[in-house]
């Protein structure tokens, strides 16, 4: 029976399984390179790749984000310029059309203060899906939806839907200062950092340290590098055909791919940076600060090739 990787120590026995149909010398080769840094590594992100069901919890955050985040939006846009708010999230004219026509309805319909409330809390749900990838991810208890914790979910989805607009406001500021190429990169790369941190910080009441999140944002941003100019290009011209061919759910359908890659790529560098912190190695060591894993458990660091125990304890203290 083949060894279930989402299952504790299924990584060291699907490895093990593996390296028992290989010839004796070549076990000996594949052993040391696993015992390595970067043999570990790939070892235990792929078992919790597949442990946290990264697809699936992809596309669950996908929806979310746009049943959460495109109300918020919606909601901006009645409170001020239609017009200058597309302008600066960059939306194309099938876009604008799209927000435009929601905007009318929406003031028609009186979009107040009860309104503001009810879209704000309809859009936590976003918060409650993060709050348990991240849970799942770091081995960490589910945090109880308690009414204290409303705030949390509240300022994660003003955190996201505002970084749509600031991180390209921030950008184009930017753009004035000398080299005019670089400064903005180094805006959107500053605040992807700030926001991959924050989330998952405030999401989980602070029971994961800052410094140990670090890994996994500096690699989420270094691969919105490439992710972000090469769905702007790919985005423009799905959405110029799709409008075409099948109107605004064309539209829809088509930045429901594009946020699955987001929340994808999200997810896989949340798990590669909680890869890298409990590794037992000095890297992780140097990363928790201390000799012994935190955040992998005090008792007994994971090896080479295992999941780590049950709950971590990454209260900061």
């Amino acid at each position: 029976m083949a060894a279930d990787l989402s299952a504790p120590g299924g990584a060291k026995a699907a490895t093990e399984a593996v390296l028992h149909r290989l010839p004796p010398w070549l076990q000996r080769w594949v052993n040391t390179a696993l015992d390595a840094w970067p043999g570990r590594i790939l070892v235990n992100t792929i078992a919790s790749f597949v442990r946290i069901e990264t697809f699936d919890r992809s596309m669950t955050l996908a929806a979310q984000f746009f049943s959460s985040i495109l109300p918020i939006v919606i909601l901006f846009a009645t409170w001020g310029d239609p017009d200058e708010f597309a302008e600066a999230l960059d939306m194309p004219e099938e876009s604008r059309s799209v927000v435009e026509q929601a905007v009318q309805g929406a003031e028609g319909s009186a979009f107040g203060v009860v309104g503001a409330l009810v879209v704000l809390a309809s859009a936590t749900s976003l918060s409650r899906a993060l709050t348990r990838a991240f849970a799942a991810i770091w081995r960490l208890p589910r945090p109880r939806a308690k009414l204290a914790s409303a705030w949390r979910w509240v300022a994660v989805i003003l955190v996201l839907a505002l970084s749509l607009v600031v991180v390209r406001a921030v950008a184009e500021s930017m753009s004035v200062l000398p080299p005019r190429e670089v400064w903005p990169v180094v805006a959107s790369f500053a605040l992807d950092i700030a926001v991959t941190i924050f989330v998952p910080w405030v999401l989980l009441s602070g029971d994961l340290r800052p410094r140990l999140l670090v890994p996994g944002a500096v690699i989420f941003a270094v691969v919105m590098l490439a992710v972000r100019p090469a769905t702007q290009v790919w985005l423009t011209r799905a959405l110029e055909v799709s409008a075409d061919r099948y109107g605004s759910i064309g539209v829809a359908f088509t930045y429901l791919t594009w946020l699955y890659v987001l929340s994808f790529c999200f997810l896989t560098t949340a798990v590669l940076g909680q890869t890298i912190a409990t590794d037992p190695g000095k890297l992780g060591g140097w990363i928790r600060r201390d000799g012994v894993s935190r955040a992998a458990g005090d008792d007994h660091a994971p090896g080479p090739f295992e999941d780590g125990p049950g709950r971590e304890e990454t209260r900061h203290g």
